[in-house]
């Protein structure tokens, strides 16, 4: 139970409706979007600005609490998992849009803010914001800050760390500080660049100004159904080639695509292997040639059928089938674990048989869907927790799957972050020398490693340790050492 003297500080900093330490209350708070690993905050607190969690730091910091970061909790690496005896700093209060300047074409947002919120407060002057997860109706800024979040529209327009130009970030002893800059081109050290994607490690973003873009005068859409996922594959690889930029190009396997139908009603047929569901943008003119010329390619490379939405309503519902994947997989299985790896765009299918050869080794399912155009992986590896080892099963599969990204020159991860879901695959794939330097860029903000601890690196590693396996000091194997 919290000390009465630290709830007291807690409380006089953000009031008593807004420190939780009751157990029951606790208990929405154990896990993110993984919620196969569950673990109890000591205390949560939820602050509404800037100063609110400075002063929260500086009450951490005395009393030697671990502080975790939590957005809407949408996250699915374990990246918002609160550590043992950890303060709990959620964000989800800090909800107001700040600034918004259309001449420069930048938006002030506070971290709680929806991502969908953005486009929403400036549609209406033809604006909005680029970067589209699954998710992006519930999930925040300040979560895509700290995971580098992409979407269906990463491969033309870029990831989070593309849009996000300034950022106020409170350290760990409670100095607000200030990175990047929201004029073009800025002076100096890219840091925006450490801070985007690092995971909640260096610090917590209490504002950001991100980039916004003009809506494109004109959006083509065509859904194009393949014999398997080699041929979808093929015609992916085929329109890249030809320089063609898709605003978004999302795969489907068959399983993906039977779970979807069951979810949203589309008109999608299942009596195929695959799919590509995929936008163009840009000017008018440029828009109907390059998508044509889409389509062309599609059919040479063996679509069996190609359509495009008669009307915004049939498109707006074939981009809500894909969006809703993930949701949709409880019309095929009852529990599912979802990976997320990168791999080089031509391995598309190979990667894909070794998939499911894995999982069927294990006796599992494997369904498909992901953004192809830059070789971002979603297998969902689907499983009955009820069935005894099946979970431990699926879990097997998705290291498996992670292993089999990396042997193919891709990534443990695209836009889910490592958390603690991935973070024992970091070491196959970077050197001792790589963990050593990222852990270097962690500890010149947070030396004492306070923020999200246990995430991210494979064993816990000192801001200044000594890459490779552990060996315990003289001092320490002699019992007078301090643990």
């Amino acid at each position: 139970m919290l000390a009465v003297d630290v709830f007291g500080e807690l409380s006089a900093i953000v009031g008593p409706k807004r420190t939780i330490v009751d157990p029951a209350e606790l208990r929405t708070y154990e896990c993110d979007g993984l919620a196969g690993v569950r673990v109890r905050p000591l205390a949560v607190v939820l602050p509404e600005t800037t100063e609110e969690v400075s002063a929260l730091c500086r009450v951490a910091k005395t009393h030697g609490l671990p502080i975790v970061p939590r957005g809407s909790g949408t996250g699915l690496s374990g990246g918002a998992l609160p550590v043992d005896g950890c303060l709990l700093v959620v964000l989800s209060r800090m909800t107001r849009i700040l600034a918004v300047d259309l001449e420069n074409r930048r938006v002030r947002v506070q971290p709680g803010v929806i991502n969908l919120d953005v486009s929403r407060a400036i549609a209406a002057d033809g604006y909005y914001y680029a970067p589209d997860p699954s998710s992006q109706s519930v999930c925040s800024i300040g979560g895509n800050i700290a995971e580098n979040s992409g979407g269906a529209h990463c491969l033309k327009y870029g990831f989070t760390v593309n849009h996000v130009v300034e950022a106020t970030i409170v350290l760990a002893d409670g100095e607000i500080v200030r990175v990047g800059e929201a004029a073009v081109d800025p002076l100096g050290y890219d840091l925006i660049a450490a801070v985007v994607g690092s995971e909640g490690l260096v610090g917590i973003v209490t504002e950001a100004v991100v980039r916004i873009l003009r809506v494109p005068e004109a959006t083509r859409t065509f859904f194009a159904t393949f014999p398997s996922t080699d041929e979808a594959g093929a015609c992916v690889s085929e329109i890249v080639a030809a320089g063609i930029v898709p605003a978004a190009v999302e795969m489907m396997d068959a399983l993906a695509m039977e779970a979807i139908v069951k979810s949203t009603g589309v008109d999608w047929p299942l009596d195929v292997g695959a799919s590509i569901l995929m936008d163009v943008d840009g000017t008018r003119a440029e828009v109907d040639h390059t998508a044509n010329a889409a389509v062309e390619i599609a059919t040479r490379t063996g679509a069996i059928e190609v359509r495009t939405p008669k009307n915004d309503a049939e498109r707006a519902l074939m981009w809500k089938g894909r969006k809703g994947a993930f949701a949709a997989m409880g019309r095929v299985g009852p529990n599912y674990y979802v990976q997320d790896g990168v791999i080089p765009r031509s391995e598309i299918s190979k990667v894909l048989r070794e998939i499911a050869a894995a999982a069927s080794r294990e006796g599992l399912r494997v369904a498909n869907v992901f953004h192809a155009g830059d070789g971002n992986l979603h297998p969902l590896v689907l499983y009955d927790a009820r069935v005894p080892g099946e979970e431990h099963r699926a879990e097997t599969v998705a290291g498996e799957i992670l292993r089999i990204c990396i042997r193919y020159g891709g990534s443990i991860t695209g836009e889910h972050g490592v958390g603690v879901d991935k973070a024992v695959y970091m070491g196959e794939l970077f050197t001792d020398a790589d963990l050593e330097t990222m852990n270097f860029v962690r500890c010149a903000f947070d030396p004492e490693r306070a923020f999200n601890p246990g995430k991210v690196f494979p064993t816990p590693r000192l801001c200044g340790d000594v890459p490779g396996t552990y060996a315990p000091h003289a001092v320490e194997a002699a019992g007078v050492g301090r643990g």
